[in-house]
């Protein structure tokens, strides 16, 4: 009933908390920064690239402030065209506008006493940035369509991952707003930063979707596929990570996460037009099986007295071993010395797998 009464007064659901994780020296000073701001009751600007956690972030500065107990309100003003958001923060009466059949209550009065996140801040139309201005000074603000002045205490929490200073110098957004909206600014640390906490989330992320799976053991990951983690930029981030994890957990046979299980990009197709790649085993044998002079005792020789399917899958057995210790068993790297894409070499590594290894 609780959810309800929050969704009727138009409050978002708070992020999960738990997936604000980590040990590294960035994540704890963050998080300590974030706890010094929640104390003062003024605007912070979060500033973070995709995926980072700033409206988690923005839900901690709430659940720790003195109005924790009050109305937190999120809008991702990147996913509103300009025309509505200023209704959707300040609300309209009726007929205002052409649909505006009934009086409608925004953002800035639902949160009154608590804390309004705008998410994605640089997108709001410059029309509607003095109003905000005006609302975050003196706490007041008109309806859409009206001229009652409406009294509210609200805190706001922006967030981007915009250069302020570059839409202000283009005349994007409004000088003093910003002035306003940074008593303090706040970074948020890419996990490329974060070293130490990309496994930590990689486990929890892991455990997480194995008990979704039915496991009844949690998932363990190989050295490899921790090197292949540990080693990757992830522009997405902790959401990136988050995916790629619960995507390998359920990919996997088994409760032992590979790195060739780690798939960072899922829309590599195995079927695209790829460069000319080098000879496959039957081109390779055919061509050797044209050859007439070979130097005595030649390894191929016993090949070619074979017949043409036991040869093929024979030498493929081969290339395949010895393209995994040229990569020291790491399996993308052997698929580019074989000129297969990794979806071609893994089809190939589990036609002879039993082989290969033994």
């Amino acid at each position: 009933m609780a959810s309800n009464d929050r969704e009727a007064r138009g409050e978002s659901r708070p992020p999960e908390i738990h997936e604000a994780l980590g040990q590294s020296e960035p994540f704890l000073t963050f998080q300590e920064q974030l706890s010094r701001a929640a104390k003062a009751d003024r605007p912070v600007l979060l500033i973070g690239e995709r995926g980072t956690g700033k409206e988690l972030a923005a839900s901690r500065l709430h659940y720790l402030s003195k109005r924790w107990q009050e109305p937190f309100l999120a809008l991702n003003c990147a996913a509103l065209p300009p025309t509505l958001i200023e209704s959707e923060l300040f609300g309209h009466e009726e007929g205002a506008f052409t649909g505006a059949s009934r009086k409608r209550t925004g953002r800035f009065e639902a949160a009154d006493g608590g804390t309004l996140f705008l998410d994605e801040i640089g997108n709001i139309p410059i029309e509607a940035q003095e109003k905000i201005l005006r609302a975050v000074e003196y706490g007041t603000f008109e309806r859409v369509g009206g001229s009652e002045p409406v009294q509210v205490d609200v805190r706001i929490i922006g967030a981007t991952n915009a250069d302020m200073r570059t839409l202000v110098a283009e005349n994007r957004f409004k000088s003093d707003l910003l002035d306003r909206l940074s008593f303090e600014v706040l970074f948020l640390p890419p996990l490329r930063a974060r070293h130490e906490d990309i496994m930590l989330l990689a486990r929890h992320f892991g455990a997480r979707m194995s008990m979704e799976c039915g496991w009844s053991g949690l998932p363990e990951f190989t050295d490899e596929a921790v090197q292949v983690l540990e080693e990757y930029g992830w522009p997405g981030n902790v959401r990136e990570l988050k995916n790629v994890i619960e995507r390998a957990v359920y990919r996997s046979d088994d409760e032992v996460i590979t790195g060739e299980e780690v798939i960072f990009d899922p829309f590599e197709s195995p079927y695209s037009l790829r460069p000319p790649t080098p000879p496959g085993p039957a081109t390779e044998l055919a061509e050797m099986g044209k050859r007439t002079a070979r130097p005595a005792g030649d390894p191929l020789d016993a090949l070619v007295e074979k017949p043409l399917e036991e040869a093929v899958r024979e030498l493929e057995i081969r290339m395949v071993r010895s393209a995994l210790r040229r990569a020291q068993f790491n399996q993308r790297r052997a698929a580019e010395l074989l000129g297969l894409t990794y979806h071609q070499f893994r089809g190939l590594y589990r036609k002879h797998r039993a082989a290969v290894d033994d």
